[in-house]
């Protein structure tokens, strides 16, 4: 059995299925809503993306890192967005983003994995929860279809557990020949246990279409979107970004990740087409970084940052934000961005407002007892 599983694998890979990063993974409901995580692995900055300007404490913080905002877009008074991020200027002039500032996960002790564990599980510590918060949002809503597939070593965290889920991302291999995948699906066809997994192989293969084998951001968000889009495709995504641990040489390398995030959600908006109307994106991150500058041209690991909201669905044109102020005596442990929003509370009110489900029930099905705020709820058009 095991070596036919080795040729399954091998079969799916030549059908244009290895996952490669960036990843994208799916659920496939019954809605005609989407709804897009985008993790930022890394703990990306906050304090230069949604860079607050007006704080008499930033530029001195900061120092040569301080983003010059005379060329930026002026968010509202107190906060300007990254040059980088044109694109997602653009849909928050068109009220169709929003950025919530000042937020985080109830982890507080700085280390990537049990940080990124702790957001995608919704635990309140590290290695509490077995499964993830997006797939316990999946189980919310009736299965479309019974089964899917994984094209993956492993699926994000955030998507593990009971409800179905599939993965792609497209293959640099050629293309398998028909004849080989009609000779598979015919090996297959009395096997009870994988004939399922090549099926739904297969449909999801049918679903990438023709897309092709790069990984640049927009092919990324192009081909994310030639899923969603689809009447017969998956409803829920999460998109994995990496690279946003920037501890040296901040500005350049922060500017290029931006970016990248901008052309990859500009391209997931453009391939939506009229389904871009029913769209809600949350881009979130483990943890912020620290306020100060550090001695090598960046940050290091800290605590509060910057969450967005955006997508044709979204109440946008709005900074939310509770904010703390970046005077000594305001900063968490006298180092980061003290986080006055719950990014649990932010998520459970984005992801039922988006899918059409009661916020509090959606709350205590993610995050149970961990959640203390209510939903933050608002952020959707109705």
């Amino acid at each position: 059995m095991s070596s036919r599983r080795h040729f399954l694998q091998i079969a799916a890979a030549g059908a244009g299925a290895i996952l490669v990063s960036p990843r994208i993974a799916f659920a496939s409901v019954v809605t005609d809503r989407r709804f897009v995580f985008v993790i930022q692995r890394g703990a990306a900055d906050g304090l230069n993306i949604v860079v607050p300007y007006a704080e008499p404490a930033y530029a001195t913080l900061r120092g040569p890192l301080a983003i010059d905002t005379s060329n930026a877009q002026r968010l509202n008074g107190t906060f300007a967005l990254h040059p980088s991020l044109a694109q997602i200027g653009a849909m928050y002039a068109d009220s169709q983003a929003l950025f919530v500032h000042a937020v985080a996960s109830p982890y507080r002790d700085r280390s990537h994995f049990d940080g990124q564990n702790v957001l995608e599980t919704g635990g309140a510590a590290p290695y509490r929860v077995r499964d993830g918060w997006l797939n316990r949002l999946a189980a919310q809503l009736p299965a479309a279809r019974e089964s899917a597939i994984a094209f993956a070593p492993t699926v994000p965290m955030a998507l593990r557990g009971n409800a179905a889920v599939a993965s792609y991302a497209p293959s640099g291999l050629p293309q398998a020949p028909d004849d080989l995948l009609m000779r598979v699906s015919q090996l297959y066809e009395q096997d009870a246990q994988l004939r399922p997994l090549w099926e739904s192989a297969m449909t999801t293969r049918g679903l990438a279409g023709d897309a092709g084998a790069r990984q640049d951001p927009a092919s990324v968000g192009k081909l994310a979107a030639s899923f969603l889009a689809r009447d017969d495709g998956p409803r829920i995504a999460m998109i994995e970004t990496g690279g946003w641990d920037t501890h040296s040489a901040q500005n350049g390398r922060l500017a290029a990740q931006l970016k990248a995030l901008d052309t990859l959600l500009a391209a997931l908006r453009d391939g939506m087409g009229a389904a871009w109307s029913k769209t809600t994106v949350l881009v979130a991150t483990e943890f912020g970084r620290t306020a100060a500058a550090n001695g090598t041209g960046g940050t290091d690991h800290g605590t509060g940052s910057v969450a967005m909201v955006l997508g044709g669905a979204v109440a946008g044109g709005r900074v939310i934000a509770d904010w703390p102020g970046l005077a000594q005596r305001d900063l968490y442990e006298a180092r980061d961005l003290k986080p006055t929003t719950s990014l649990d509370a932010l998520i459970a009110g984005v992801a039922s407002e988006s899918l059409r489900l009661d916020p509090h029930r959606t709350a205590r099905a993610l995050f149970g007892q961990t959640l203390a705020t209510n939903p933050l709820t608002g952020i959707v058009r109705a």
